[in-house]
């Protein structure tokens, strides 16, 4: 049996908002290679273009009326997988905790089921939960940026630093999550 997707269906999919986001994918495996291999330059460079898709996925879509939930959906799962892989490279290097890719791609599994996604429901975010997936980014930035542009701060035990203390603030959104029902989360 064939699957076919008609044209209606395949311009869901394929909008311009939803090819930002999905070079975000692309790039994921690239920065960590790029880390792994103290490629520098390359991983500051793909770690910019990504914020910048980043930053003009959401934008494009409003302006081009391509907003949806599906968009919605793989935005959240690229960006969890662009800093999954990013800082997952970061702590085979010894720069962050190790745990910490495999929380930040459980928590975003929660974040989906909790949601109920598969249901068609919308996204349901919490306030940590927003603010771990921006420190994300900023935790994986830190040393791509200094190591990009030649810095000698901040060294890598404050980033690693910083990547405990977004073990600790991914564990407790994820617990949150657990405690407290949607309807009591904003």
């Amino acid at each position: 049996m064939s699957v076919t997707t008609s044209p209606r269906r395949r311009g869901r999919w394929l909008t311009w908002a939803n090819g930002l986001t999905a070079s975000r994918l692309v790039a994921a495996p690239l920065l960590a290679l790029a880390i792994l291999r103290e490629a520098h330059g390359v991983a500051l460079v793909v770690f910019i273009a990504a914020v910048l898709t980043d930053l003009l996925d959401g934008r494009v879509a409003r302006c081009l009326g391509e907003v949806s939930s599906l968009g919605s959906v793989l935005d959240h799962a690229t960006d969890a997988a662009f800093v999954t892989a990013g800082i997952g490279a970061l702590g085979c290097t010894g720069e962050a905790p190790q745990i910490l890719a495999w929380l930040i791609a459980a928590a975003f599994l929660q974040y989906l089921v909790d949601s109920r996604v598969s249901a068609g429901r919308p996204l349901r975010s919490s306030v940590l939960g927003r603010w771990n997936g921006v420190a994300y980014f900023v935790l994986l930035g830190i040393p791509v940026v200094r190591d990009g542009l030649g810095l000698a701060w901040p060294r890598a035990p404050l980033v690693s630093a910083i990547g405990w203390v977004l073990v600790v603030s991914t564990l407790l959104s994820m617990a949150q999550r657990l405690v407290w029902p949607p309807s009591a989360r904003s």
